[in-house]
């Protein structure tokens, strides 16, 4: 592969620490959820921030393929990421379970349930997840 950006992040403290992209743009403060035995409170976690980065991937994807097979994308598109960890069913660790809720209003269904497997095949986060991860896609 042919890498064409790399992003750099360091993190301190883990689930409840900091994260900084090197350049500034990203600094958040990270905080362990009370539903996996935190004390909640101000800040993210790396769900959110996976569900983020999935979404805006996912609906560029979606975006990208539309252009390539000459197809409007509506301006109000959008993609909401729902990241759920647990136990894995092994009981080996911990895993992830995501759900896309792709929302394309004014396409027909047909031509949006393509546009959106054919996203899910060049999406780099898919690619990442697929056979890792149990991703569902859902037109909205």
């Amino acid at each position: 592969m042919k890498v064409l950006y790399t992003a750099h992040a360091t993190t301190s403290g883990g689930r409840t620490g900091k994260s900084k992209s090197s350049d500034g743009q990203l600094a958040v403060n990270l905080v362990t959820v009370k539903e996996l035995g935190g004390p909640g409170g101000d800040g993210t976690n790396p769900e959110q921030l996976f569900a983020a980065g999935y979404s805006a991937c996912f609906l560029s994807a979606v975006k990208l393929v539309a252009g390539q097979q000459k197809k409007a994308v509506p301006d109000t598109a959008s993609i909401t990421a729902d990241v759920g960890i647990g136990p894995r069913d092994n009981g080996v660790g911990f895993g992830l379970a995501v759900t896309l809720n792709v929302s394309l209003p004014g396409l027909p269904r047909a031509e949006a349930e393509k546009l959106v497997a054919d996203a899910h095949q060049v999406c780099p986060y898919s690619n990442a997840t697929r056979g890792n991860v149990d991703v569902k896609l859902v037109i909205v």
